[in-house]
């Protein structure tokens, strides 16, 4: 079993990590466009195999896509972070062309591959990729809206003082600052509602804290976030690896689900060793599909750009 990582930068290397702590492929590739840069991260992650305790693979190359072959899954990081008051959407004529050659880089050498989008705008990256590159749908998914939900469980574990752990609750929508969707009525803390501990005041200000999670984090450290952006891919790979039929929230492509087609978003699925096997149904108030519209109507302008720019082509 073999998964590659692409791009050695911060969101990468800490997938890499993640994924080689725990055991979850015999090896990993990680692989960057720097001369040298996966190969030290590489030596310095299989240097901590005595003291961790692992016994998967962890090779460096640089730019040399043979070394991928036969993957199983890919998670592709590449493209350059965002810069304190930068969007995510402002990184789209950037990273588009990254991520079509990367794509068509992995299946040249693996064409069964499962891909992992991690690069922003995430959702009209993992559209290019699918769109670009013939695959079957269920075999090109988005991370953000596992990351996300994360953010989510951690506000709500911060305001009632309780285990993340023993939260459900999930993001769906885009994955931008003003596009996702804190399902805020749906969380639950070990099936109790969270709503039933929590004023109207205090949801609304979780919610607030959870779209703007990542910018927050940005102002904070002058980069884009990388521990909870790579362990979410992790967990995404681990339960393709593994079957898991874990569910999670992720962007896939949709055909007329939640009342939307031709597009790729944030909604609940299941992840297994298919890629994303099924959406699961979700009954949403009208307010929340009123919300769920509007933030598709804002992915939908993001991939125009891809269409204006001849990146991809109608």
């Amino acid at each position: 079993m073999k998964v590659t990582v692409v791009g050695a930068g911060a969101v990468g290397a800490t997938t890499a990590d993640n994924l080689v702590r725990r055991n979850i492929a015999e090896e990993i590739v990680l692989l960057d466009i720097k001369e040298g840069f996966a190969e030290g991260k590489a030596q310095d992650m299989m240097q901590t195999s005595a003291l961790l305790g692992f016994d998967s693979k962890i090779t460096g190359v640089t730019n040399d896509y043979l070394a991928t072959a036969g993957s199983t899954v890919a998670v592709i990081t590449s493209g350059i972070p965002r810069k304190p008051g930068m969007t995510r959407e402002e990184l789209i004529g950037t990273n588009a062309n990254i991520v079509k050659t990367v794509v068509e880089n992995l299946i040249q050498h693996s064409p069964d591959i499962i891909i992992l989008i991690v690069s922003n705008p995430m959702d009209t990256m993992t559209y290019l990729a699918l769109k670009s590159s013939g695959l079957p749908k269920n075999r090109i998914i988005g991370m953000g809206g596992a990351l996300d939900s994360a953010r989510f469980k951690y506000q709500i574990s911060d305001k009632l003082n309780a285990s993340a752990n023993d939260l459900n609750a999930i993001v769906i929508g885009g994955h931008g600052d003003t596009t996702m969707i804190p399902l805020i009525k749906h969380a639950t803390w070990n099936s109790i509602a969270v709503s039933s501990f929590l004023t109207e005041e205090e949801e609304a200000e979780i919610v607030k804290k959870t779209m703007v999670g990542g910018a927050t984090l940005t102002a904070l450290i002058g980069t884009s976030a990388w521990y909870a952006p790579g362990a979410a891919a992790a967990a995404m790979v681990e339960s393709i690896v593994r079957d898991q039929n874990r569910l999670f929230t992720a962007s896939v492509y949709l055909e007329g689900e939640f009342g939307q087609e031709d597009i790729n978003i944030g909604v609940p699925v299941i992840i297994n060793n298919k890629g994303w096997d099924r959406i699961v149904p979700l009954e949403l108030s009208d307010e929340e599909q009123k919300l769920f519209d509007a933030s598709a109507d804002a992915v939908r302008k993001m991939n125009d750009v891809l269409f204006d720019e001849g990146v991809l082509k109608r």
